[in-house]
């Protein structure tokens, strides 16, 4: 399980920018997890609690603000939201094609601290 590892090091930079701010507690971890990122967020949840107990975030919320894929269309420069895939179909011009613009992303965005 991936996700513990990731909780883990959410938690770890979110206790660093705590210490740099000169703060003693972390109220919510703002996460935005793409849905083609292979990140399951219920099991990020669970990790997270797990990981959180006996620190400064130990009461620490979590959220995670997931982003729907974008996949954008070189030969006829659309972008649109797949429906499935990979492989995707342009919904305009039918080709078989696509980069993936939006939906991969895994960062923290933001640390409340108090």
């Amino acid at each position: 399980m991936h996700e513990l590892g990731i909780a883990q090091s959410a938690l770890e930079r979110a206790l660093e920018e705590m210490r740099k701010a000169g703060c003693s507690r972390v109220s919510r971890i703002v996460l935005r997890v793409g849905r083609f990122s292979g990140v399951d967020a219920e099991s990020l949840r669970f990790a997270f609690e797990a990981v959180r107990a006996e620190t400064p975030a130990a009461e620490a919320a979590l959220q995670i603000d997931e982003i729907p894929p974008t996949v954008h269309c070189a030969p006829c420069d659309a972008d649109f939201a797949p429906t499935s895939g990979p492989p995707f179909a342009c919904p305009r011009c039918r080709t078989w094609s696509g980069t993936i613009v939006h939906g991969r992303e895994l960062d923290l965005i933001r640390v409340e601290m108090t």
